[in-house]
Formats: structure tokens, C-alpha cells, sequence
């Protein structure tokens, strides 16, 4: 970072080169362009394939919203469809069932820091000629049948915003892919539209990548196997000490490997429990209390109260538990005792795998 500062290299500058070079190693892609934010990566990589107004692109309403807001900022339609009952993502066997001729891509989310289930989704992309752009933006590092999340698809996006496994100290993000052409129209994309300068071929931006961001991802991306594999420690360490609890603990399918960006359990009595953990010391967190598809900024879409019961059954039962490369042994044991106490005093209804809830009510 001093050193960025010491040469006044604020903007592409040649760390930025460098962490592209590196991103691109590690994730086993030919090319990574990095940009200002993840969201910007899936915007662009949209308007690199030219879908825009009139195009639907398939995506999960299970996701943070930046997934659809994307799509809906290029211009084109997000069609929604519902999570697996097991493993958060999008449901894999519904996604032919919502390609209509105006179909142009699929957006699969690695949520949670799991992968999604590629082979079969990337065959139906193959039978469709759809497009496939990862959103990688919490995938950091996850395998799927040991490639790396982001090396499947036609493209991919991550984002460094700083709470992820790969952080940087503000805003960040990175499009990786193996197609040439893609990478060179993503690079005039995020600078104006200009390959040299003031010569502008298209209609660009500004989502450069900081370099002093690249700076400080720069240093942290060597160190990033090992905290991932000390969030899979924990998340083992979690999932044995809540068996037998009344909580439904996060599933790791057999073709995945997990980064546990965040780890997710389900209860049938949520809210108390956050109350009651909170009550403790215990930060908790709710990764998404209202699903895409009933959010007021999407109504719009027409989709309503039922349409996506899975998802919906989520967003009621969903719980963040701490995690963290540097979460200590003690510190989990305070978090499932707590849990193992609120069981004693309230008895919850323990949940079943793939249970939904039918009469959820969103404000």
C-alpha cells in the first residue's frame, strides 16, 4: 500500500496487473479483469455477450439481490426459480422448466461459499445455447469436483467486498473467464471504453479496480487456501456439536467443497433464537429475510407469497452463526451451548431436510 502511495499508481496501475495475473492462477482461468464490485462484474459480463432489453436471464430467489439487479440493469428480465431443499442453491432440476425463446442466460449463485451443482446445469446451458455467468461473488476458492468455482461457466464474477473470505479494504471485484474476446471487450468495458487512451471503441464505464485494493488483495490471496480450510474446520466442529440439536445444520453434497463463507442453519423457532443468542453476545445474522421475489423493488416481476416456497421457508428459518478464518474452538462451544440451552428451555420443533414452511406471511 505505501508503496502505491509512494508512486502515486492510484488507478491500473501495475499491482492491479498483477493480482489479475495471480486471480487467474489460482482460479485456473486464462483471463481476470478486475473491476469495482462484484455486482459490476455480473453487469458486464451480461453486456459483453450483448443481452440486454428483451432477453431473460435465469437466475434463484435465493441470492442477495445484486444477482437480479444485474440482469435488470442490462436491460433484460430476471426470471426466478426456487432453491434446492437441501442446499440452499438454485434447484437445478427447475431451471428448463423457466427457459422461454427469450432465454439468453443462466446465472447460478455459489451461495454461502458452496458450489452449485455445475454438470448437469452447464448440460442444460449446452442443449439451450445459454449463456453461463457464475456468481462467484462468496465462492472464493470452492471446488466443484476439484475445479475452482469461477472456471466453469462462460464467465465469472467475485467480489472483494471486506467481509468476504477474500477481502479487500473497500470495494472490489474481478470477471474471470477463458474466452479471449470476452476478457478484451470487459477491459474497454470498465475504462471508458478505450483500449489507449481517449480512443474510445464502445461505450464503456468506470468499474476499475483500485489499485491499492489490488495492493492489499495482492498480499492476502497467498494466505486464502489456509483460512478457507480453517472455515471448513469450523464448520465440521459446528455441525458435530449441534447434532442432535432442534437446528437443521448446513449439507455438504459429496461433488463440493465448501469455503463456508457463511454457515447457515435453519430453526424452527428463528427469531427467538436469534433474541436469545444475541441476548448471550453472540452475533448472528440473517442472509436474506425477504427473498428476491417479494422484495417491493421487484414487484414488478408479478411473482407472489408462495410462488417459491423453498426460498420463502429459508428466509423465515435462515441463521448466520459466527464464521470466521481466526474463530477459536472456545468460542464455537459458546455459540452450540447456547443453542443446546435454548433448546432446554423451549423445546423446539426440530426441522426435517428440505422442509418448507407453506403459510409464511412477509410484510
Amino acid at each position: 500500500m505505501l508503496g502505491v502511495l509512494r508512486t502515486t499508481d492510484f488507478i491500473l496501475g501495475k499491482e492491479v496487473n498483477a493480482f489479475e495475473e495471480a486471480f487467474a492462477r489460482y482460479c485456473g482461468v486464462e483471463h481476470a479483469i478486475g473491476l469495482d464490485t462484484g455486482m459490476s462484474a455480473l453487469e458486464l459480463a451480461l453486456e459483453a455477450y450483448d443481452i440486454g432489453a428483451g432477453d431473460e436471464v435465469i437466475t434463484v430467489a435465493n441470492s442477495f439481490i445484486a444477482t437480479a439487479l444485474s440482469v435488470s440493469h442490462s436491460g433484460a428480465r430476471p426470471v426466478l426459480v426456487d432453491a434446492d431443499p437441501v442446499t440452499y442453491s438454485i434447484d437445478v432440476s427447475a431451471i428448463e422448466r423457466a427457459i422461454t425463446p427469450r432465454t439468453k442466460a443462466i446465472m447460478p449463485v455459489h451461495l454461502y461459499g458452496l458450489p452449485v451443482d455445475m454438470d448437469p446445469l452447464m448440460e442444460i446451458a449446452a442443449r439451450h445455447h445459454l449463456i453461463v455467468i457464475e456468481d462467484a461473488c462468496q465462492g472464493h476458492g470452492a471446488r466443484y469436483k476439484g475445479r475452482r468455482a469461477g472456471s466453469i461457466g462462460h464467465a465469472a464474477a467475485f467480489s472483494f467486498y471486506p467481509g468476504k473470505n477474500l477481502g479487500a479494504y473497500g470495494d472490489g471485484g474481478m470477471l474471470v473467464t477463458h474466452d479471449a474476446k470476452l476478457a478484451d471487450r470487459i477491459r474497454m468495458l470498465r475504462n471508458y471504453g478505450q483500449r489507449e487512451k481517449y480512443h474510445h471503441s464502445v461505450l464503456g464505464y468506470n468499474r476499475r479496480l483500485d489499485t491499492i485494493q489490488a495492493a492489499v488483495l495482492s498480499v492476502k490471496l497467498p494466505h486464502l487456501d489456509q483460512w478457507n480450510a480453517a472455515r471448513r474446520g469450523h464448520a465440521q466442529t459446528y455441525s458435530q456439536r449441534l447434532a442432535g440439536t432442534s437446528v437443521l445444520v448446513p449439507v455438504e453434497p459429496s461433488y463440493a467443497e465448501s469455503v463456508w463463507h457463511l454457515y447457515v442453519i435453519r430453526s424452527s423457532m428463528r427469531d427467538a433464537l436469534k433474541q436469545h443468542l444475541t441476548e448471550q453476545g453472540i452475533s448472528v445474522g440473517l442472509h436474506y429475510p425477504v427473498p428476491i421475489h417479494l422484495q417491493v423493488a421487484y414487484k414488478d416481476l408479478g411473482y407472489h407469497l408462495g410462488d417459491f416456497p423453498v426460498s420463502e421457508a429459508y428466509a423465515l428459518q435462515s441463521l448466520s452463526l459466527p464464521m470466521f478464518a481466526e474463530l477459536t474452538l472456545e468460542q464455537i462451544a459458546r455459540v452450540t451451548d447456547a443453542i443446546q440451552a435454548f433448546d432446554h428451555l423451549h423445546h423446539p420443533e426440530p426441522l426435517a431436510l428440505g422442509q418448507a414452511v407453506s403459510n409464511a406471511v412477509f410484510a
